[in-house]
């Protein structure tokens, strides 16, 4: 049961979409809930019920507020945490670097749903990781703090966290030429707020079969 004024995030009990907008209260310092959508019904309640405005999970509750889109979640928090940038150019980069981060990631969220997992593997490894891991790795050398906007960690920073989590558990090896996202992921990883969390029970295992299979059950 969630505690009273404390977030709570609805989701599937998996990482999905989710994971960007648990990984921006992590780095935000905000502690959360879960409820976790099981079933078909459990679905289609929530959309009668007028709290999903576009029918889609994930949905956080928060200060009284009921928010959906991704998007609009993380940027919502990223406000709140003043991880936004410090001017409206240093904004507008992190909306820029973001929403690349963001597209990098939608295809690791594809993945465990491949109709061939292997060959999905190997085509992220010879040609998707080609081309986006340098980009990322020139956009930390532009900008020469270790981070990818200004001086400090913004909410584009953890989008980029999001994917290179991934890439780690899939291709270990896949950073060794990297050496801007090496170091990092390395730092990232060892913000207290963001340490926490991903050693906590918020973090999910990587997606299996059986997720796969009820996700799609309750969307089909």
């Amino acid at each position: 049961m969630s505690e009273p004024g404390k977030p709570k995030l609805t989701y599937f009990n998996g990482r999905g979409q989710a994971e960007s907008v648990r990984l921006m209260l992590a780095a935000a310092g905000i502690e959360f809930d879960e409820k976790y959508v099981e079933t078909k019904d459990e679905l289609e309640k929530l959309r009668e019920g007028g709290d999903l405005l576009f029918l889609q999970l994930p949905l956080l509750e928060i200060n009284g507020v009921k928010l959906v889109q991704v998007g609009a979640i993380v940027r919502h928090i990223a406000r709140r945490a003043a991880l936004y940038g410090k001017n409206n150019v240093e904004s507008a980069k992190c909306d820029m670097l973001a929403e690349g981060a963001r597209d990098f990631n939608e295809i690791f969220n594809a993945l465990p749903f491949a109709p061939d997992r292997s060959a999905a593997e190997d085509e992220i490894q010879d040609n998707v990781l080609p081309r986006w891991l340098p980009i990322f790795e020139q956009a930390l050398d532009d900008n020469g703090t270790g981070f990818l906007v200004g001086t400090g960690m913004t909410f584009a920073d953890v989008a980029l966290l999001e994917p290179l989590l991934t890439i780690s558990e899939l291709y270990p090896y896949a950073l060794e030429d990297y050496s801007k996202l090496e170091d990092f992921l390395s730092y990232m990883r060892e913000v207290p707020n963001l340490a926490k969390y991903l050693n906590s029970s918020h973090r999910k295992p990587p997606a299996d079969d059986k997720y796969v299979e009820l996700v799609q059950g309750i969307l089909s």
